[in-house]
């Protein structure tokens, strides 16, 4: 039995493939050096930080926290195991589950979050927004969407 033939991609496929390869890297670095540049905190201390800025009380299960940021259990400890030995974040215990603990937003995590949006929210435009049209940026939403609707993720609340 021979195996099916590869499905090639067109040419506006191929320039589409390309031109996210080119894009989301060189868009990212940039977002990510100012970030350091400008508060001192990497992509993962502002992504966690973020979402726990938006949340009731400014915490959440670490369970729950992993799942919404698409990243293993792992990863997420060591990553807040960094961010609690800077005073962002702390862990708590969840009185009623003695099995489950959440994250928490410290005073210095507030203050961080609070000071590095303004200026990641600029980068963001420079690097990004600012670049295209209105209609571009509802045909870039629209394709997030896609994506993000096929692979089953959730959006952030």
């Amino acid at each position: 039995m021979t195996a099916p033939e590869p499905r090639w991609l067109t040419e506006p496929e191929m320039d589409a493939w390309y031109a996210w390869r080119r894009m989301f890297p060189l868009v990212n670095a940039g977002i990510a050096r100012d970030l350091n540049q400008d508060s001192g905190l990497s992509e993962a201390d502002y992504d966690v930080l973020s979402v726990l800025g938006s949340t009731a009380g400014h915490r959440m299960r670490i369970s729950a926290l992993a799942v919404l940021m698409q990243w293993s259990r792992s990863r997420l400890s060591h990553q807040l195991t960094r961010m609690e030995q800077r005073g962002l974040v702390r862990r708590e215990e969840v009185p009623a589950d003695a099995r489950g603990a959440e994250v928490v937003l410290t005073g210095t995590g507030v203050s961080a979050i609070t000071s590095a949006a303004p200026l990641h929210v600029e980068s963001v435009r420079r690097h990004l927004i600012d670049i295209l049209t209105p209609e571009q940026l509802r045909t870039f939403a629209e394709v997030g969407e896609a994506l993000r609707t096929r692979m089953g993720i959730e959006r952030k609340a």
